[in-house]
């Protein structure tokens, strides 16, 4: 079993030009993890047959109208719903499969829960961007190839990732790399005809659309669940794996919490906000169990302040599970978190609360305040320890009373038994949980304790005596709180960077096609000058000289010069082409911007008061291709997918400070128009 439990080795770097980027883990290995992504893969499958089953067999019952034939389709409906329970009940058992995921050491810990990475179907990038490139890009789509093979092998390396930092920088590089597509190839007002499909975690129910930002999605859901892997797969044992188990979690919160506060209209379930808000607390609190189980790794000395700081950090672990047991079990979670996370989630603060009672009763029955000690210090501690102590009894009175502190140190124990005979009694329940060993162990182990140390303190007139322990303040040393992806610290290149800048040679704007300049430089006069940088411009171009004689035009991007790519060249570089080899004659090819007004804004509406920055939309106005003065105004349906960083607006609205192409005179000075000028008068901000 020990080898079904170790991890595939990462692939090593494969060399594709000047591209490096890491293979995923081999499918094919026959690791415990890998067969257990591929039987959610299997029953994926099986669950989106049941669905269409199901989805054919409603309708044949909405237009049958014959009585026997409706029967019938009822009877076969209800098979069907079976089957589909059934099968999401397996999947379910896959979600509660944590001892895979466990470190392979030998441990006496209850197992974390980690998340299942979405299961995806293959994508064919090679058709729809050979064409784009062709018809946006007017160049030799053959060209990009290996670009867009390298592009199609990323992604599939990203279905098997390693489970280490490896793992998670192919998948963060796979989504910086969207980025770089989706500015080139997706323009805003059209669809591409590509079709992703991802498959819901938790449910397996398959969702598809022509849209990118489901991919996104998707892929930020998957470095989040593989944050979570590498958490529950540190060693649990050493102090080092501890604190690496506590930063993995932290940094799940933080990647589910970034995916939740961008995407809002997710189609898929197990990425809407209210779904993504109780994996994130779940994260926490697993990170906070990590904690607490850190303080207590070098052991607990029976020391009365080490008592008093390991009870409140049990009580804090304790809460914050019982807040995740209460989201848990809010509509609409309720229906589609697995039942036995829910489960462990109750174990757990029921199983934290009475370790805090024990260690509580275990100080106040064990420590006597003895001369010479520090009675302001314990005293102190005993007060912050409640929000208010027992009817008639006092801090420093209990402390120098040894009746009074076995009699609350008791009552702290009756209330250790209940919370560990309800953390049993739930796990009894639950058919998932009554299968993880080593979960039994631990609550059983920890019961008798508690029993134990109250058994050996039980008095005859003790029915006589009876107290009600207070609840325990909650506190830590360390509070834990989510850490936002960094992707500015993975290095990705722009696979189609050939195509030129991505600021200029965008989806979102439209150029002619090449245009081959033959003109001559006389007395190395070139008619023109040069502004910008990466593409170069032509600016101050004399009407009369050759090169406007040629068909060059005042604003034209310079892409070549001799057959040399000039996309990403500098004005001094562009300018050593032109004036090298001592030659009148240049040959040249540059680019139009077509229709500048067409990436302006023509309306929008900005929903800041209330309402969070990703709800805004963005409506564009497309100029007639004859470029008459009435403008054709094309509404888009809005995605349930949004996308919406004041970044992108701020992207968008860049391309207002484009001048429009046109013909001057050197020694009229052309001024640029203002951009908010350029607005249309209904532009309205909301």
């Amino acid at each position: 079993m020990t080898d079904a439990l170790l991890p595939a080795a990462p692939q090593p770097l494969e060399k594709e030009g000047d591209c490096y980027f890491r293979k995923g883990c081999n499918p094919l290995a026959q690791t415990g993890r890998s067969k257990l992504q591929n039987q959610r893969a299997a029953l994926n499958q099986q669950i989106l047959k049941a669905v269409r089953m199901r989805t054919g067999a409603e309708n044949l019952l909405k237009a049958a109208t014959n009585q026997k034939v409706r029967e019938q389709v009822r009877l076969e409906l209800s098979f069907v719903n079976s089957d589909l329970q059934m099968l999401k009940e397996e999947l379910e058992g896959l979600n509660i499969s944590v001892g895979v995921y466990q470190s392979t050491e030998e441990a006496f810990t209850i197992p974390l829960i980690p998340l299942g990475l979405k299961e995806t179907k293959d994508v064919d990038f090679s058709v729809v961007l050979k064409d784009f490139i062709l018809e946006h890009y007017s160049e030799d789509s053959y060209l990009y190839e290996d670009e867009i093979a390298d592009l199609m092998d990323l992604r599939q390396a990203c279905r098997t990732p390693s489970r280490d930092e490896a793992g998670v920088e192919l998948l963060m590089s796979y989504f910086i790399q969207l980025g770089f597509v989706e500015s080139r190839f997706f323009p805003p007002t059209r669809q591409m005809g590509l079709l992703f499909t991802w498959y819901d975690s938790l449910t397996g129910v398959p969702v598809s659309q022509q849209n990118l930002l489901l991919e996104k999605a998707s892929i930020l859901f998957n470095i989040g669940a593989l944050h979570t892997q590498i958490g529950t797969r540190c060693d649990r044992q050493t102090q080092a794996g501890l604190e690496s188990a506590v930063d993995a979690f932290q940094r799940a919160a933080g990647v589910l919490n970034h995916l939740k506060e961008t995407f809002t209209h997710t189609p898929s379930y197990d990425m809407s906000p209210a779904m993504l808000s109780v994996l994130v607390k779940m994260m926490l609190a697993q990170a906070q169990e990590n904690v607490f189980e850190k303080i207590c790794l070098p052991g607990i000395r029976n020391e009365f302040f080490m008592l008093v700081k390991v009870a409140q950090e049990a009580a804090k672990v304790g809460e914050v599970y019982r807040q995740l047991h209460a989201a848990m079990s809010q509509a609409p979670v309720k229906e589609n978190i697995p039942y036995s996370w829910a489960s462990l989630a109750c174990v757990k603060a029921h199983h934290y609360g009475a370790l805090a009672h024990y260690f509580v009763a275990t100080l106040l029955i064990d420590h006597q305040l003895k001369p010479g000690a520090d009675e302001d210090h314990q005293e102190k501690c005993l007060s912050q320890l409640y929000d208010h102590m027992p009817e008639g009894l006092t801090p420093l009175a209990t402390l120098k009373n040894g009746h009074q502190r076995r009699l609350l140190g008791k009552s702290h124990l009756r209330r250790a038994i209940a919370h560990h005979e309800e953390s049993v009694r739930e796990a009894s329940l639950c058919k998932k949980l009554r299968h993880i060993d080593v979960l039994q162990e631990v609550l059983s182990a920890a019961h008798q304790r508690s029993r134990l140390k109250y058994a050996q303190h039980q008095e005859d007139d003790e029915l006589l005596n009876l107290m009600d322990a207070p609840d325990i303040i909650s506190k830590t040393e360390q509070e834990v709180e989510i850490i936002l992806p960094q992707f500015s610290k993975v290095t990705a290149t722009d696979f189609f960077q050939k195509l030129g800048p991505l600021s200029v040679f965008s989806a979102n704007k439209k150029w002619t096609p090449p245009r081959s300049i033959h003109f001559t430089a006389e007395e190395g006069d070139l008619g023109f000058t040069l502004r910008g940088n990466s593409p170069v411009q032509v600016h101050f171009l004399d009407p009369y000289c050759s090169a406007a004689l040629a068909g060059a035009k005042e604003g034209d991007y310079i892409v070549s010069i001799r057959d040399v790519d000039c996309k990403w060249l500098t004005v001094s570089e562009v300018m050593k082409l032109l004036k090298g080899k001592g030659k009148d004659d240049v040959e040249m090819k540059v680019v139009s911007l077509l229709d500048s007004t067409s990436s302006m804004h023509n309306k929008c509406a900005t929903y800041s008061v209330g309402m969070q920055k990703t709800y805004s939309m963005i409506c564009l106005a497309i100029d007639d291709d004859d470029k008459t003065d009435k403008t054709k105004k094309i509404s888009k349906k809005l995605s349930f997918l949004s996308w919406g960083t004041n970044k992108n607006r701020q992207k968008s609205a860049s391309t207002l400070c484009l001048p429009s192409v046109g013909v001057a005179r050197p020694q009229v000075k052309k001024k640029l128009p203002s951009p908010f000028s350029l607005l249309n008068s209904d532009s309205s901000l909301y």
